[in-house]
């Protein structure tokens, strides 16, 4: 906790409330601190040090505007100057014996600080070693006196604030060190104060090498700089005569300083560098001092190409600012693993554990939070960890609390217009154009940005790309995407900039990137199933907030649909007041995420929602016949034989793209229904379309003919692999397990094992469950979990609302009771088969378990047989004699 927060204070009549500036803790941030400055001491220690081998000891903490990074400044300032005043969390440093002393400058513009200030700065702050620094002194009353002629150095120190801060003893001592160098050289007393006479005494007696200067002489370059024009050219290379005389220092008096340069984003823009090019000699030249800079973006000093905008750029000159030693992003709290001599640390966001310490401690009464606990959550999650958002929020409450109500958790689902503010201050017209443009997109590359914007060159997205509300995932399809608030505030927050885009804007805008989206799958190179669910996730939203035509999004779909796979495409849901739906757009994103969501939701969900789509008329025809097949699956599904037979039979007239499948539809209602002359005809005209195999494989089991079956299922799983059907070949495979299951524990494990690989990225929930049944057909007349694991699975079943995977445990339950032999454990097993298909699909199956426990049919049956009653009721005995037989040998 820093000091009270004054202007939370004077927000709130409050008198009983408190306020209070919290720093929440940056350990991560203060361990890599540590750590490089304690380096950087051991560097500087050793006996091979020189300051006159110019290096370059610099840290970098950058990312978004604020996220803390002026926070953190002033925080390490503080830590830095003494014990007292860092927070116990962060521990002891390894160098408490050593002396720092803490310099923080601000850069920023309202600062008003220039170069010469800064260097006035650092040269004020060594003041307390309480003695002069004679060449460095000398040097600087020499500019002095030519850039302000007549003009007092104390009075100018006065004015700008550092006498204030530092004390009165700098001044004094530049004098003294003119004074001192003057008696030195034996100069009379009127020549001895012009500094123009003594400097340039000091230069000839430098270049003879006389004994009176000797004090002077290690340093090399003191004549050659004296000697320059003083302007600021020549004061930004005086710091090296000030590192030269810290190294001059004894032991005892030895310090190091630790200069902190804040808001380094407004020393300049990237096209005029002027400024920054003299602070960057100023880092450089004082190797025995260690530099934190702060700032919006990360340091581009180690890249070759600025070689002609600054003195010295690169790799080799600046090896822990390259590319290849950025410290990752990290949350905090966070393990980092930091890269060789990384030093280029990304400020990650707080946690949400974090934002609550932090808005909670904000303002208090009684010592107790005044911002209560579900309000701080409404903050935490729409603050994406950015601390300026917390403060925000915090002031929004009080405003609240002013007008005589207590704020509640509604009041905090709000965009802060300032954020926008903040974030576009330094970027160029183009960049704004390209942020706007990206804010559309969840993710994006350069030519994705390029495209949406509208441009024809990719440089002001590159420039974009580096900056810190630009986060980048290497192992993306897209690799970049924005900072999550920074994305919902430029999209939803109101803008009042200059530049602000108007409704037609952002239209246009999303019409590029549905378009730039859909060049990009169309143009794609094989089926890449990870594009296609990239562009379809990122274009249905786009489609569906700017009310765009479907376009290429209709195809996607198809392609989509085809491979049965049913990747989450995780579009927001419609919002609540839209009970409707109202465009094309919204019709497909409820259609496909409906198909998608079937896998977790029950079957009547699913089915209400594809009803919904239908019956909006809203979609193409080939897109409406999607809806109508699919919901007549859910109905299947959910024993509505009746209604999925009148959908299947529309889809399977209307002769479009999933005609085949309707037809293998009808071929399974007329299977369920025990038909199976029918279902036998209709299969065999199915072909691959249709999945005959997989159509026969499911006539062939029910007659316990299972050898055919796993025949039928291994050539649907070997034409799905042809046709690079990856969803068909995991549900032909699972099949096939199912009925090896029967015959062959020992192969069956074999046989789940693919199927397990197979599932492997898909979201099958049907296929899972056939699985997890084939398990316990495999493991049937034993005494384990069998029953344990039917009771853990019935639950499942019951959630999803799979009428066939219910059937079919029930009937895997009564092969294994068959095996095991007891009459009663077998009628109870029959009794609840016949309760679960009471509806009247499935009652064969009532017949089968007749026929496993070699018990005479209770009345009538509706099953039509491909070879009669009999053969059917044989082989299935014969299954389970088998199984006996197969447990006995294993005993």
């Amino acid at each position: 906790m820093a000091g009270r927060d004054l202007r939370a204070l004077f927000s709130s009549n409050d008198r009983g409330m408190s306020t209070a500036e919290a720093f929440t803790n940056r350990q991560l941030q203060w361990e890599l601190i540590a750590a490089a400055l304690a380096e950087h001491l051991r560097h500087t220690a050793d006996r091979g040090f020189d300051v006159e081998d110019l290096e370059a000891p610099v840290i970098v903490f950058h990312g978004v505007g604020g996220i803390g990074k002026t926070t953190l400044s002033r925080k390490l300032e503080n830590a830095l100057a003494g014990a007292e005043h860092r927070p116990a969390q962060w521990g002891e440093p390894t160098w408490s014996g050593e002396r720092i002393l803490p310099v923080r400058i601000d850069l920023a513009r309202s600062a008003n600080t220039d170069f010469e200030q800064l260097v006035l700065t650092i040269r004020a702050a060594l003041a307390e070693l309480g003695r002069p620094l004679p060449a460095f002194d000398l040097a600087l009353r020499r500019y002095w006196e030519r850039q302000h002629p007549g003009e007092s150095l104390e009075e100018y120190l006065r004015r700008g604030g550092l006498l204030g801060r530092f004390g009165k003893a700098m001044p004094q001592q530049v004098q003294a060190a003119l004074a001192d160098v003057a008696q030195a050289l034996l100069l009379p007393g009127s020549v001895g104060t012009a500094v123009g006479a003594v400097a340039g005494s000091l230069t000839r007696a430098l270049r003879e090498r006389r004994q009176t200067v000797r004090a002077l002489s290690g340093c090399a370059r003191l004549a050659d700089l004296l000697e320059a024009e003083p302007d600021l050219e020549a004061l930004s290379f005086y710091p090296h005569l000030l590192a030269w005389e810290l190294a001059q220092l004894p032991a005892d008096k030895r310090v190091t300083p630790v200069i902190l340069l804040d808001t380094f984003e407004d020393v300049g823009d990237r096209t005029h560098r002027d400024l920054e090019r003299l602070i960057q000699r100023v880092v450089w030249l004082m190797p025995n001092a260690f530099f934190i800079l702060t700032g919006r973006s990360r340091l581009q000093w180690a890249e070759p190409a600025l070689q002609d905008q600054l003195d010295y750029t690169g790799p080799v000159a600046w090896p822990g600012l390259a590319a290849s030693a950025v410290v990752p992003t990290a949350r905090t709290g966070a393990t980092v693993a930091v890269r060789s001599r990384g030093r280029q640390v990304l400020v990650g966001d707080f946690s949400p554990e974090d934002c609550d310490d932090y808005l909670a401690r904000r303002l208090a009464r009684d010592g107790q939070p005044l911002i209560n606990a579900e309000i701080r959550q409404v903050i935490t999650g729409r603050s994406h960890g950015l601390p300026l958002y917390l403060d925000l929020s915090v002031m929004r409450f009080l405003e609240i609390r002013r007008t005589g109500r207590e704020p509640l958790p509604a009041d905090f689902d709000h965009d802060f217009g300032a954020l926008i503010a903040r974030t576009l201050s330094d970027l160029t017209p183009e960049e704004r154009h390209v942020l706007r443009s990206v804010a559309l997109l969840d993710a994006f590359d350069l030519a994705l940005a390029t495209r949406a914007a509208g441009m024809t060159h990719e440089a002001p997205a590159m420039r974009l790309i580096e900056r810190p509300f630009v986060r980048e995932n290497a192992f993306g399809l897209w690799p970049y995407h924005l900072h999550g608030l920074i994305r919902s505030t430029v999209r939803n927050a109101d803008d009042q900039a200059d530049d602000r885009w108007s409704p037609r804007d952002w239209h246009q805008a999303a019409t590029r990137a549905l378009a730039a989206l859909g060049e990009q799958w169309t143009t794609g190179t094989g089926r890449d199933r990870v594009l296609l669910v990239s562009c379809l996730g990122q274009g249905l939203l786009l489609a569906r907030d700017f009310r765009l035509e479907l376009g290429w999004l209709a195809e996607a779909a198809w392609s989509y649909v085809g491979d049965s796979v049913w990747e989450p495409l995780a579009p927001p849901t419609r919002p609540e007041s839209a009970s409707t739906l109202e465009t094309a757009a919204d019709a497909l994103v409820e259609l496909l995420s409906a198909l998608a969501r079937r896998q977790h939701e029950h079957r009547e969900r699913t089915a209400d929602r594809l009803a919904a789509v239908a019956d909006s008329g809203l979609l193409p025809a080939d897109l409406h016949e999607m809806a109508v097949y699919y919901l007549a699956k859910a109905q299947r599904d959910l024993g509505r034989s009746e209604a999925s037979r009148r959908g299947m039979q529309l889809a399977a007239d209307g002769g479009g793209r999933l005609a085949p499948a309707a037809r293998r539809g009808l071929a399974h209602l007329a299977r369920l229904a025990g038909d199976f002359p029918t279902a036998w005809d209709t299969a065999r005209t199915l072909g691959w379309d249709g999945r005959h195999h997989r159509v026969e494989g499911d006539i062939w089991w029910p007659h316990g003919d299972m050898n055919r079956a796993a025949s039928a299922y291994a050539a649907a799983r070997t034409e799905a692999e042809e046709h690079g059907v990856a969803g068909e070949r995991a549900t032909s495979q699972a099949q096939r397990a199912f009925v090896v299951a029967f015959t062959d524990p020992g192969q069956a494990d074999d046989e789940l094992h693919l199927v397990e690989q197979l599932l492997t990225g898909l979201d099958l929930r049907a296929t899972t469950l056939t699985t997890r049944i084939a398990a316990l057909v495999r493991d049937a007349g034993t005494t384990g979990d069998v029953e344990d694991r039917a009771r853990v699975l019935r639950t499942e079943i019951s959630v999803s609302g799979l009428t066939a995977a219910e059937v079919t445990l029930e009937l895997a339950m009564c092969f294994h009771h068959a095996v095991l032999g007891p009459d009663d454990a077998v009628t109870a097993s029959i009794a609840r088969l016949r309760d679960v298909t009471r509806g009247g699909d499935y009652a064969y199956y009532v017949d089968i378990a007749h026929f496993m426990a070699n018990h005479s049919l209770s009345g009538d049956s509706a099953a039509r047989w491909l070879d009669g009653e009999q053969a059917t009721r044989s082989r299935w005995r014969e299954l389970v004699t088998a199984r006996r037989e197969y447990l006995r040998n294993a005993r």
